[in-house]
């Protein structure tokens, strides 16, 4: 008996080493994953065109295995962090470099600059905009029918995908709140701006379900008021959030969250859902120690009071601490904020992250 028992553990013991060198791993919880945005996720796709928002030098990615991909961070991005929740072994690749084989898993179409209306941060130089990356995308479906043989097989594939779509940060730093370049702020109210942006998104986001999208995570519009950037140019002490644009921001948000109900209701289907980011941001700055942060007015590298005027310089040598700063240059966070704003994302840690359900149960309907 006992000589019986010893056979089968060896045989267990191999079946186990063959399993490992294999490379057998679990499934992800959807087929793909598609991300549209802004440089909070963009993860190269601006660094082949002729921008001045790019991020493929150092110090950027200093922290991330492939070193300056890109990203507009030390490392991963909150798409990144989700991805890796969603079970995906490698990160979701950029449209600009996605293969056939790729696009399977799903793409990012993010582009740093972008906005909801094509000419936001136009002074920036190029830039893909919403209305782009989802003409991307319209190419990505078909390369996706070819593959797969025919419509009916894509969209049936393309139905069990979860998708992020996070716009709107840009539409406000990058045009409404830059009087000296953009009108909008002259022909708009807040409250009429963000009915008009919302208008249009509401538009954009009917074309994506249109093309098969129907798992849709709306990622909310943060504190822009509280960015380093922000608190430079318009906080006397460099410290309170400026609240003029954070309650510009809070307008758009308010609005996302009935958007969301809309397009569930009319749209045969659909599952959209909004993540706040916003009231994420809240809770780490009423108790930054909570969460490791002891600076969160500064950038880790920059330029200026705050480090807030601009994006870190090439080769800048940036803070050491990295996980203590809540943000990484002027404008976006640090991977250890992004990894918290992903983890909530993904599963909810307040009723208030996700609505009306988290990512992860998302992916399970």
């Amino acid at each position: 008996m006992a000589g019986e028992l010893k056979k089968l553990w060896v045989v267990c013991v191999l079946l186990l080493l063959s399993t490992l060198r294999s490379g057998v791993r679990a499934q992800p919880q959807v087929p793909c994953y598609f991300i549209f945005g802004d440089s909070l996720v963009d993860n190269g796709n601006n660094n082949g065109i002729a921008s001045l928002a790019r991020a493929n030098y150092q110090p950027y990615g200093i922290d991330f295995p492939d070193g300056p991909t890109g990203r507009f961070c030390n490392g991963r991005t909150t798409s990144d962090v989700i991805a890796q929740l969603l079970g995906f072994d490698d990160f979701i690749p950029p449209y600009a470099q996605a293969n056939d084989q790729d696009v399977l898993r799903g793409v990012n179409y993010a582009s740093a600059a972008a906005g909801i209306r094509d000419e936001t941060g136009q002074q920036l130089g190029a830039r893909i905009t919403m209305n782009g990356q989802l003409s991307n995308y319209q190419t990505t479906v078909s390369r996706l029918v070819n593959i797969l043989g025919d419509e009916d097989s894509a969209a049936n594939y393309l139905s069990k995908c979860i998708y992020t779509v996070g716009m709107g940060s840009n539409d406000y730093l990058n045009n409404y709140f830059m009087p000296h370049i953009y009108s909008t702020s002259r022909q708009y109210t807040p409250e009429q701006y963000a009915e008009v942006l919302v208008q249009q998104y509401s538009q954009q986001l009917r074309t994506l379900y249109n093309y098969g999208a129907r798992k849709v995570a709306l990622i909310g519009v943060g504190q822009i008021g509280c960015s380093p950037n922000q608190l430079a140019q318009n906080s006397p002490d460099g410290a309170s959030c400026v609240e003029r644009i954070n309650n510009a921001n809070q307008l758009f948000n308010e609005r996302l969250i009935s958007l969301v109900d809309d397009l569930n209701n009319n749209l045969a289907d659909a599952r959209f859902i909004y993540v706040n980011p916003y009231g994420m941001f809240q809770d780490i700055l009423a108790n930054p120690s909570s969460y490791g942060f002891t600076v969160t007015n500064a950038g880790c590298c920059g330029v200026g009071r705050n480090n807030g005027q601009i994006t870190c310089l090439p080769l800048q040598t940036p803070c050491q601490n990295r996980d203590e700063y809540l943000f990484w240059d002027a404008f976006h966070p640090t991977e250890a904020a992004n990894v918290i704003i992903g983890r909530r994302s993904y599963s909810a840690q307040s009723s208030s992250d996700a609505y009306p359900v988290d990512i992860r149960r998302l992916a399970q309907l």
